[in-house]
């Protein structure tokens, strides 16, 4: 049988992806957040990699769903599905022994927003759910020392959220999110390329773009890749080449947003603690931190360093895992900063 330690896991339920870690054995799950149902039954024919693979490609009988939007769920049910999938594929015998659950969520959500997420990780199966801001989990991913009397600014750029927070004494000092991430990158491209090109093109491609030729920063060489869609006139399939400097414009007005949403988080910062950040940097995590150039471009626009995080992907995961072993930290910092508020 599973120990009860084995059965801890924390989980960054992503807009795009969902990483899953358990103690002892690391990221045992990253795989979209994709779930394909049969239409009527709502049964389940495919999670994961599978499912993505049939998103917007999928016949009459089948529905592709992204469960999850601007990193909060838009249909539990189908997240409840995905939760519960996972669970058993990583964890076969978890009905004799319930595991327990961290989940990181965006500080920006609703109480009601809150609630369904742990509903659906009770409905999947867990015995006990945690929620954690997923700056703060990400911090603890990073190793960065968050109960040091210092400050330290983490910028988690996600699938549908990018959130900012200073943080000392184990708490968040300061802390603000948007709506905004790796969805709204390519939903920029998209716009892009139809308004220029009037080429239609799916979101696939434009994650392709973005992946493989996007940049925030001017570079010495000009990539090039060739894309299909639908010319927006005749309606037929045509080709195009797009280069790197068209991506980089497109995405100037979200990545203007955060670095504004960065500057607004300094600014609420108090001096000591910004004195700090100057001299640590700014941590950066999430998927959309691995935008080419990015960092460069916030140092840049700040004057404050950015260090990338060594595995930005799955810092929010790795920080969930390890909830339990900094909960009583966490819990005191949260009482001390409660009692200077009341």
């Amino acid at each position: 049988m599973f120990g009860f330690e084995s059965s801890d896991i924390g989980i960054d339920l992503g807009t795009c992806n969902t990483l899953i870690y358990i103690r002892a054995k690391g990221i045992v799950i990253n795989e979209p957040s994709v779930v394909a149902v049969e239409r009527g039954t709502r049964k389940v024919i495919a999670v994961g990699e599978k499912a993505k693979e049939m998103y917007l490609k999928t016949p009459g009988n089948i529905q592709a769903i992204r469960p999850l939007r601007d990193g909060v769920i838009a249909d539990l049910e189908s997240t409840e599905k995905m939760i519960r999938y996972f669970v058993t594929t990583i964890l076969p015998r978890y009905r004799f022994i319930k595991p327990r659950m961290v989940i990181g969520i965006p500080s920006c959500i609703t109480e009601v927003e809150k609630r369904a997420v742990e509903e659906s990780a009770y409905k999947a199966g867990a015995r006990d759910v945690r929620v954690i801001e997923e700056s703060l989990a990400a911090a603890i991913g990073a190793d960065i020392p968050i109960f040091e009397p210092a400050g330290h600014m983490i910028c988690d750029i996600g699938g549908g959220t990018t959130e900012i927070s200073v943080i000392s004494l184990g708490g968040m000092v300061v802390t603000n999110a948007i709506r905004l991430g790796g969805d709204e990158f390519d939903d920029a491209i998209i716009k892009h390329v139809r308004s220029v090109h009037n080429l239609i093109i799916g979101e696939q491609t434009a994650e392709r773009l973005k992946i493989e030729i996007g940049n925030a920063s001017p570079d010495k060489t000009i990539e090039k890749v060739e894309i299909k869609g639908t010319d927006a006139i005749t309606g037929l399939p045509r080709r195009l080449e797009i280069d790197s400097v068209e991506v980089r414009e497109a995405l100037k007005d979200p990545l203007t947003l955060i670095i504004d949403e960065i500057k607004a988080t300094l600014g609420q910062t108090p001096p000591e603690l910004a004195a700090d950040i100057v001299e640590r940097g700014i941590v950066m995590t999430g998927g959309g931190s691995l935008l080419k150039g990015l960092p460069k471009l916030i140092s840049k626009e700040t004057g404050v360093p950015v260090i990338l995080a060594d595995h930005p992907l799955d810092c929010v995961a790795l920080g969930a895992g390890k909830y339990f072993e900094y909960s009583k930290g966490l819990d005191s910092s949260r009482s001390i900063y409660d009692s200077l508020n009341s």
